[in-house]
């Protein structure tokens, strides 16, 4: 697998190649990978990219707008049906003429890649973002033909990457690297003790089926009952039904006035550093980046013994695991939190190391753009 990779120079006097990433306009956490890459791109100058999102329901005008705003360079293909998706990046794709196309997510790499490969993009690169898909037989048969025309498969962690192999795909082709975050916002975080914080709890996560509310919502009428109220925040946007299913499962349990549904947060590290708690209750991930970010904020850190969040969290000594779907090992860990402030304490100070240390986004843009800069070197070579 690939942790780390030096990457090749790339031969002087050559026009700088150009990269294009495709990923769902839902702004999920595939989307903030495929926009870090993109802005590591602009920052390092050794590759011209360019962001093109599939629209889907929730997509924000304003957001897209912001990006432009902010020098991003994104266009948005139409997600009302595969044809027209592909259709319409294909178009892109022949007038941006890119020389790799990064796919990342499902099902969008599988749009993404027919795309390129009908605009006779050279490389193609998939990039799985969870370990556990909506593959059926038919969507299986469909990436597996691809991957026979695909350079790279990256998985997003070791666990995505181990699950990809379980299902057929080349041990050739996949590798590993793993999600990183920006540390800078998080860089006055010690300045906030634990003890100093108000002793609530954050999860940031969009409101999806991926991603387990309802748990977290159950566990906190459970520890109503053992006499703790902590404030719950729920930073992030994602299905509206599945939103309101949440409010009103809060309503139903008698904690709707612990709970504050904020939708997207703007500011999620500020979020975070005033607060003791980050949870991640969850049915199956990639990379957490949200644990990660709640980790180098500082705080104690509690997530679902499930893929990729079993690779950030070792249970006892950066955070602590609990079973996935289960309320009462979920409101025991946060109950442990709560009352015990030096192990809390100890946790946090242990995660925040961790996190510093070890996923840094300047590390995953870093791998990704020695990846890209081989696929270049090995076929000039060639």
């Amino acid at each position: 697998m690939l942790n780390e990779v030096v990457a090749p120079s790339l031969e002087r006097g050559r026009a700088v190649p150009k990269v294009l990433h495709f990923v769902t306009g839902g702004f999920s956490g595939a989307t903030q990978v495929a926009l870090d890459l993109v802005q590591a791109h602009q920052r390092s100058g050794r590759f011209e990219p360019l962001l093109v999102l599939r629209r889907k329901r929730q997509t924000d005008p304003a957001r897209i707008e912001a990006l432009r705003t902010q020098g991003v360079p994104v266009q948005v293909v139409a997600g009302w049906s595969h044809w027209a998706t592909v259709r319409q990046l294909a178009a892109i794709c022949r007038q941006f003429r890119p020389d790799i196309l990064v796919a990342h997510g499902f099902s969008d790499h599988l749009w993404g890649r027919y795309a390129g490969l009908r605009a006779g993009v050279p490389h193609l690169v998939h990039v799985e973002h969870n370990s556990r898909e909506r593959y059926t037989p038919r969507r299986l048969r469909q990436a597996l033909w691809l991957s026979e025309r695909t350079d790279r498969i990256v998985g997003c962690s070791e666990g995505v990457a181990q699950s990809l192999l379980a299902l057929g795909f080349p041990a050739g082709k996949v590798v590993s690297i793993p999600n990183g975050i920006r540390l800078e916002p998080f860089e006055q975080a010690d300045q906030s003790p634990l003890a100093q914080r108000q002793p609530g709890i954050v999860m940031a996560a969009r409101f999806a089926r991926q991603k387990d509310h309802a748990t977290l919502l159950q566990s906190l009428a459970l520890l109503r009952q053992r006499g703790l109220r902590p404030q719950l925040h729920l930073a992030g946007g994602g299905k509206a039904r599945m939103r309101k299913a949440a409010e009103q499962l809060a309503r139903r349990l008698d904690v709707q006035e612990q709970v504050h549904f904020l939708g997207h947060c703007p500011d999620v590290p500020g979020l975070l550093m005033a607060q003791q708690l980050c949870v991640l209750s969850s049915h199956y991930e990639g990379m957490p980046l949200s644990l990660i970010e709640g980790m180098a904020a500082g705080c104690a850190v509690v997530g679902s013994r499930v893929a990729g969040i079993q690779e950030v969290i070792a249970h006892g000594r950066n955070g602590l695991l609990v079973e996935p779907g289960d309320a009462a090992s979920l409101a025991d860990a946060l109950q442990d939190l709560l009352t015990d402030p030096a192990h809390a304490a100890a946790l946090a100070g242990q995660a925040r190391r961790d996190a510093m240390d070890h996923y840094g986004l300047a590390t995953m843009t870093a791998n990704y753009e020695a990846l890209f800069a081989s696929l270049l070197t090995d076929s000039h070579q060639a």
